[in-house]
């Protein structure tokens, strides 16, 4: 094979120079994200509208009004829960897990930060989090992953749990995409390869999300792909909550200049 041009790899090279220019003045210009939230912060239990008990293996889905907020909490310390939201309204608009990382240039998702559509727009925000371990990369289990990983594909996944909470809307595989999976400690070496962080994870992390559109969430409590040991999913608890209207200074809107735009872009839908 030919090697390239001067000219192409000149315009190669000006391209990642650019684009190391945009994510330095991205990463650079952001707020500081806070510290994880406390375990044992105080919660007021006046605030729950709804409670639901997600058994290992099994999923959950429900509708989240713009506003209110769903909170997962962790009790058992199970490795990886994994989540997927669409416009209620418009399911054609989803989360996509590349424009989250790419718009806010970091896989490192945590309080503070936003879950986005392709179309800019913002669908959920971290408001809360006391774990700041989850994985946006990698995605959710599958027949084939635990074949791979336990030697049983007819183990419960969530990739197959996702499609049945698509079914429940009406939906299809088509509408599904990757998924975030929470308390999910996995991390990338130099060389590009996943890696699972042992003795990251502790029983009553918790994680809430602040619906910024009407959404159609999907919750699948099934081991991630890595999570070490054998598969033992703890039941986890789902939480529907009222949620205060977000303050001027809320983090989340004011986190990154890129979260700014994305937020003017979401609150025009409902002006």
């Amino acid at each position: 094979m030919s090697s390239l041009s001067p000219e192409v790899a000149a315009q190669i090279a000006a391209n990642r120079q650019r684009y190391e220019a945009l994510k330095a003045a991205g990463q650079d210009a952001g707020l500081p994200l806070p510290p994880p939230t406390p375990r044992d912060a105080c919660f007021d239990a006046q605030r729950v509208l709804h409670r639901e008990v997600i058994p290992g293996g099994w999923y959950w889905t429900a509708t989240l009004k713009r506003g209110q907020s769903l909170r997962l909490r962790n009790p058992g310390a199970t490795p990886g829960v994994s989540f997927f939201c669409w416009n209620a309204e418009d399911t054609s608009v989803r989360y996509d897990a590349g424009a989250t990382v790419k718009v806010q240039w970091t896989a490192a998702l945590g309080k503070g930060r936003v879950l986005l559509s392709d179309m800019g727009r913002v669908l959920a925000s971290i408001v809360e989090d006391s774990c700041g371990a989850h994985d946006s990369l990698l995605g959710g289990s599958t027949a084939q992953s635990n074949a791979a990983r336990y030697g049983a594909a007819m183990l419960r996944n969530t990739r197959d749990n996702f499609v049945l909470a698509a079914g429940k809307h009406g939906l299809s595989r088509r509408d599904l995409a990757p998924c975030l999976t929470f308390f999910a400690p996995v991390r990338t070496d130099a060389q590009g390869r996943f890696h699972w962080q042992d003795g990251v994870l502790a029983a009553g992390d918790f994680v809430e999300l602040r619906a910024e559109m009407n959404l159609l969430v999907a919750v699948s409590n099934c081991p991630h792909p890595l999570a070490p040991g054998a598969y033992a999913p703890q039941e986890i608890e789902a939480l529907l909550l009222r949620a205060a209207p977000p303050a001027a200074d809320d983090l989340c809107r004011r986190a990154t200049a890129e979260a700014r735009r994305a937020f003017e872009n979401t609150d025009a839908r409902f002006a």
